[in-house]
């Protein structure tokens, strides 16, 4: 087990946060880092235990365009400040990690101005790629060279020459020696050498125990770049998509279904993908802007806390911010805050006071670092699934529509379950709990071993017109009479004890059978008339033979 393991991220764009200008003047440190250090208390208080900071190195503009790899940006302050902040994080008990942008550079970066300067006679002329002094480019250098991006303001590395390798490989050893970080992620990993990152790999296991490497890859099959010899983690772009369209769609089939191929993708495990979970970043729009319906907000970050991954938050979002996407420009997505205007927002504040409570119950519950996952419920706007770990199985629920839903999932040995969020305790019954779960929101449910003198009884109050349809379309026979408590008792399957004659008792099977049947198929027309009904849709329901979930699942209609 390593640190990164039980991390939840609080992401960092410093340029922006603290307010820095746009551009580089290269004058006197501005010590802006220093007004991030009441920050690191937020973060604590937020249950993020790590810092995901960057770009930091002197650069010309954005961060990415690296002029001086061994030198904060001037923008931001001086060395002195980030070995400062990093230790003031060290001291609240957070964890840091620093942007690496090696696969390019800016063209102020010694290397570059000195093939600039010399020509065919620079020692650093394969220091790039594919330079070429035949060519030329819109600065007039009088020659070309290949960049990252489209955009010559980023000289590509050519990570093939040993000496490049050399030289990276020495920057991480600084900034571990210099700052005393815990990790790097490495910008544009997915076109990356893949030797050049297995050389940062070795450097990684050198420096430092449990040093993290997690790389920015968008697209592709995650083990080429996580395994034992290259990267520990990489961005998960294909869960981000997921995440915010799975709620605007109303359709959990593609957030499940993209939770269960990057499961397997990890060989089934746990352990086997430990990928780096976001629902916005500094170069996509905010969560609260994509999402159609605001209240989704809440099952949103339920499944970015409780879903198999390591959980980041950007800044700002815990505040419900927006930030929308601009042509030529990412400034509305790279805010300055100021923590002063957020004073008291874990109280006051539905957005952070949530995220407060997941960051708390996911540093306290193992299950969620270590647990494997099962899914267990799931139609258009319903997810319910499990994550167990040492014998104890905690059960997410979540729900995207604007209706309460009933759902009766089977649980463990506990003798009670309690909702993290909601506070609720319900009994465990047969081994089974039926829950309630909110509209466009969802719980976290952990089982409850001391006993609960009084469990919360949940109740879906329906109208007086609900009440006559329920009993005109369900209930066609008279109803037998109950047996005392002390003569039968009734499981959650709906399956009465015998007390009665053999002949009573064939009966009483044959109504709990018909009537089973009656609800089953009341529910399938329901559902037909409020969109498409899936196979899988249509499983759930028939596989369903518990009387009682049946009636909350047409209560939950209603």
């Amino acid at each position: 087990m390593a640190w990164y393991d039980e991390a939840v991220f609080y992401h960092i764009y410093p340029l922006g946060l603290t307010g820095a200008p746009k551009e580089n003047s290269y004058s006197a440190p501005e010590h802006r880092l220093n007004t991030l250090l009441p920050w690191i208390s937020h973060i604590k208080e937020l249950g993020c235990n790590a810092v995901y900071i960057g770009p930091l190195f002197e650069s010309v503009g954005h961060g990415y365009e690296t002029t001086d790899y061994k030198k904060l940006d001037s923008r931001l302050g001086t060395n002195e400040d980030l070995t400062n902040f990093v230790k003031e994080c060290h001291a609240q008990d957070i964890r840091v990690i620093l942007d690496g942008v090696f696969n390019h550079t800016g063209r102020d970066f010694f290397a570059f101005q000195d093939i600039k300067k010399n020509r065919e006679n620079s020692p650093y002329k394969d220091w790039y790629c594919n330079v070429n002094f035949w060519g030329n480019n819109e600065y007039n250098d009088g020659f070309s060279y290949e960049n990252w991006g489209g955009y010559n303001l980023l000289a590509k590395l050519n990570q093939q020459n040993p000496a490049v390798k050399d030289y990276i490989c020495d920057v991480i050893r600084f900034w571990v020696s210099e700052f005393d970080i815990d990790g790097i992620r490495l910008d544009a990993a997915d076109v990356l050498n893949f030797e050049y990152m297995q050389a940062l790999r070795r450097v990684a296991n050198e420096v430092k125990p449990d040093f993290w490497l997690m790389g920015e890859v968008i697209h592709g099959d995650y083990n080429r770049w996580v395994n034992e010899g290259t990267l520990h983690s990489v961005t998960n772009y294909h869960l981000h998509k997921a995440l915010y369209s799975g709620h605007n769609d109303h359709n959990y089939f593609e957030i499940a279904h993209t939770v269960k191929r990057l499961y397997e993708m990890g060989g089934n495990r746990p352990e086997g993908l430990k990928l780096y979970n976001f629902v916005d970043n500094h170069d996509v729009e905010r969560i609260y802007t994509k999402l159609s319906n605001k209240a989704h907000y809440t099952p949103v970050h339920i499944l970015l806390y409780t879903l198999p991954g390591v959980p980041s938050i950007y800044y700002g979002s815990e505040f419900g911010i927006e930030g929308k996407k601009e042509s030529f420009s990412d400034a509305s997505l790279r805010p300055a805050l100021f923590l002063s205007d957020f004073e008291n927002a874990i109280t006051n504040n539905p957005c952070t006071r949530l995220l407060a409570t997941l960051g708390q119950i996911r540093q306290t519950t193992p299950a969620l670092s270590y647990g494997d996952y099962k899914e267990l419920l799931l139609t258009n706007r319903q997810y319910a699934f499990s994550r167990s770990h040492n014998g104890a199985t905690v059960l997410v629920t979540v729900n995207n529509d604007d209706s309460d839903y009933t759902i009766t999932l089977p649980c463990d040995s506990a003798s009670h379950y309690k909702g993290l969020l909601s506070g609720e305790t319900v009994i465990v019954s047969g081994g089974y709990i039926t829950v309630n779960v909110k509209s466009n929101a969802g719980d976290i449910w952990t089982p409850v071993t001391e006993k609960v003198s009084e469990p919360i009884v949940i109740e879906d109050k329906l109208q007086e017109e609900d009440d006559w349809f329920f009993d005109s379309a369900f209930i066609t026979n008279p109803e037998p009479e109950p047996t005392p408590a002390s003569e039968s008792s009734t499981s959650p399957h709906g399956d009465a004890n015998a007390t009665t004659t053999e002949s009573s008792a064939s009966d009483n099977d044959a109504f709990e059978q018909g009537k089973i049947a009656g609800l089953q198929e009341a529910i399938l027309s329901i559902m037909e008339k409020k969109g498409p009904v899936t196979e899988q849709m249509r499983n759930d329901v028939i596989n369903n033979t518990h009387h009682d979930s049946l009636v909350n699942w047409v209560k939950s209609f209603y």
